[in-house]
């Protein structure tokens, strides 16, 4: 069987500490979608490590890690990013490996990238400017380069091909980026991608499943960030819930098994894009200082509020998560009351279910349900019977709400501050 783990908000719910725990139990760690916008944070040693391609599994000396042909890759972060892991992991190379299917993120994606969302002005997206949106429109449009194409003795003429459509593109914009001063390092990176074990992803993992391997697919960004499922246009451009893994690794639904989904104890968001629990207050501000809310891959503030426990179950429903993991729950140890979105006042309608627009357009306001804080620091705490009552009957609210157990809470970066409810 193949698990799935992946974040049910607006991304950075703290993922690649648990793959990095959980991770002990799997042969092998894929990634399925997403590109270098990822940004999982991993503490090995005392140090800080941030994944944003290579699959959270790399720490742990008996997986295997596959970068899935769901995955956008640009070879240039790809090959940065070996070069530092590689000092702290000697065999990553051994155990790393690639599918032949995944899509090619090149410099003129980067500057399209750019140059769109500049000339959106106000309605930006809140894109990271990695190229990933335009690589993706070229998968789907027929037109992607493939990692597989690097193998190929034509690879130049197919680059050339699809650079001069992009520099067509590009004429409609003003001020575009001096894409050229990339294209040095671009082709560097991809000699050093054709070293790497370039596999059939899919037959590759078909064959370890059948040999009784155990897989873990690694989600990126979150469940409220899904192309057709999130809060869009503000979105990502891949399928980030559970049955994103099947178009992702090439894997049968039927494969599936635990479905394991992370939230943190309260809201963040990076970027534009509807946030209905976002407090502009100081106790937004608050939420931002005590869990060091800045983006792992991108150095910007996120946008800091109340859970929404309305987004949370609809997340839940989407991707049939069936143990929930609550990440930072610490952070709100000095915060009392504590508040949780249980409905929305949509245009003066109360409901419980997520709307197809929460723009400017509509009037939405959350419900809260108010719960005591505990005021103790719970990073100190070990198991679960010693955690406050308060905090208990949090839990079983939520748990209650969402229609599911929580079986992991983390209370702290360190890789063994997480609590198992058994």
């Amino acid at each position: 069987m193949i698990d799935v783990l992946l974040g049910l908000q607006w991304g950075d719910e703290g993922k690649g500490k648990i793959v990095d725990y959980l991770a002990g139990k799997y042969d092998i760690i894929a990634r399925f979608q997403g590109g270098p916008n990822a940004g999982h944070t991993l503490y090995v040693n005392g140090a800080k490590v941030v994944l944003h391609t290579i699959p959270s599994g790399v720490f742990h000396a008996h997986c295997l890690n596959l970068i899935g042909n769901g995955v956008v890759i640009d070879p240039v972060t790809l090959d940065a990013e070996i070069k530092k892991i590689v000092p702290l992991c000697p065999d990553l190379l051994q155990r790393l490996f690639v599918s032949q299917k995944a899509h090619l993120i090149l410099p003129t994606h980067r500057a399209l990238d750019a140059a769109s969302e500049a000339a959106k002005g106000k309605d930006k997206i809140g894109s990271t400017l990695k190229g990933i949106g335009p690589a993706y429109m070229d998968k789907t449009g027929r037109n992607g380069l493939r990692v597989g194409d690097v193998l190929s003795k034509n690879f130049k003429e197919k680059y050339n091909k699809l650079v001069q459509k992009h520099k067509d593109m590009l004429k409609q914009y003003d001020n575009v980026i001096d894409w050229q001063q990339w294209e040095a390092p671009f082709f560097e990176a991809v000699e050093a991608l054709r070293q790497l074990q370039i596999v059939n992803g899919e037959y590759w993992l078909d064959t370890h499943l059948k040999a009784g391997k155990k897989v873990l697919a690694e989600g990126a960004q979150g469940s409220m960030l899904d192309v057709d499922f999130g809060t869009y246009p503000f979105v990502t451009s891949s399928n980030t819930i559970a049955s994103g893994v099947c178009n992702g690794l090439g894997v049968a639904p039927s494969r599936v098994g635990e479905v394991y989904g992370i939230t943190k104890a309260y809201c963040t968001r990076v970027g534009g894009g509807p946030f209905p629990t976002e407090l502009l207050d100081e106790t937004g501000e608050a939420l931002r200082k005590a869990g060091s809310e800045f983006g792992a891959t991108t150095g910007r503030p996120r946008r800091c509020g109340w859970i929404d426990l309305v987004a949370l179950r609809y997340s839940v429903m989407l991707s049939g998560v069936t143990q929930l993991i609550m990440t930072k729950t610490d952070v709100l140890d000095s915060f009392n009351p504590i508040q949780a979105a249980i409905a929305y006042n949509v245009d003066g309608v109360e409901t419980k279910e997520f709307p197809y627009d929460i723009t400017d357009n509509v009037d939405l306001k959350p419900i809260y349900k108010e719960f005591a804080g505990w005021d103790t620091p719970i990073s100190e705490v070990n198991t679960y019977d010693a955690l406050p009552q308060v905090f208990k009957d949090y839990c079983s609210f939520v748990e209650d709400y969402l229609g599911t157990r929580i079986a992991y809470i983390s209370n702290g970066t360190g890789r063994d501050q997480l609590i198992v409810i058994s």
